[in-house]
């Protein structure tokens, strides 16, 4: 199968190691990844922002970019719901506003093709043993879109459950937001920053090592807040947690 890992923009400038774990993991399950070197932001930030128009020429590049593939991988949650959820929102918005149709066409063939990294791995390749060893305490943090608008539920955790050596525990408040949404942090700094306290709390109460994700911009608000208040634990994104292997580790 001939895949195209979409990173995002905030993996690609902050968290290269999560696009090379994907391809690691995609790989040992015999997928062939390929990284379009041509793809760019998909215009999340901006549609959120209220950017809505500034964000279609995005949707179109990202349409054009991604339109041959059989399957568009994602370890981002967000941008997954952006492609999935937003991007039809958009082309039937455009129709409405008497611009037509061009743009509705244009990404509808890469909505349902666009596929969460867990999403992919248990509804598309049908596994959640994916052969990882993880040696550490984990406790899982559902984001937002995920847990929202891709409607991830369980799958997130199958995989985890799967892993050898992992003990996974029971983060209290799992479903509550950690306070990131995007530019709401910046907006609204001092919400944002209290509600990511409690999450850092909630999960400091588990005893885990490791709080997983599989978004990494929830993962950088709660790392930092983690830092803030000296917290000894760890944010890690769950593809770095399923590309682990023995082999790796003895390395």
């Amino acid at each position: 199968m001939r895949v195209a890992l979409f990173l995002t923009c905030v993996n690609d400038t902050l968290y290269p190691d999560t696009g090379r774990a994907v391809v690691r993991l995609l790989t040992r399950l015999g997928v062939d990844v390929d990284f379009p070197a041509a793809q760019t932001c998909c215009g999340q930030a901006h549609y959120n922002t209220g950017y809505r128009h500034e964000a279609e020429p995005l949707a179109r590049h990202f349409a054009e970019v991604f339109r041959e593939y059989e399957a568009i991988v994602t370890p981002s949650g967000s941008c997954g719901a952006m492609v999935r959820e937003l991007y039809p929102r958009m082309g039937e918005r455009a129709r409405a506003e008497g611009r037509g149709g061009a743009l509705a066409a244009t990404v509808a063939p890469v909505v349902p093709k666009t596929y969460e990294l867990t999403e992919f791995l248990v509804d598309v390749l049908g596994v959640t043993d994916v052969g990882a060893y993880y040696p550490h305490t984990v406790t899982y943090h559902p984001t937002c879109h995920g847990l929202r608008a891709l409607g991830l539920g369980d799958r997130p955790l199958k995989l985890l459950r799967a892993v050898k050596g992992l003990e996974l525990v029971e983060l209290p408040g799992a479903e509550e937001c950690c306070g990131f949404g995007g530019t709401f942090a910046v907006k609204n700094a001092d919400v944002s920053a209290a509600m990511g306290t409690d999450k850092v709390r909630n999960a400091e109460s588990t005893g885990a090592e490791v709080l997983c994700a599989a978004d990494n911009s929830c993962l950088m608000h709660i790392g930092g807040t983690m830092s803030r208040l000296r917290v000894g634990m760890r944010p890690v994104h769950i593809a770095e947690i399923l590309a682990s292997t023995e082999e790796g580790a003895a390395v």
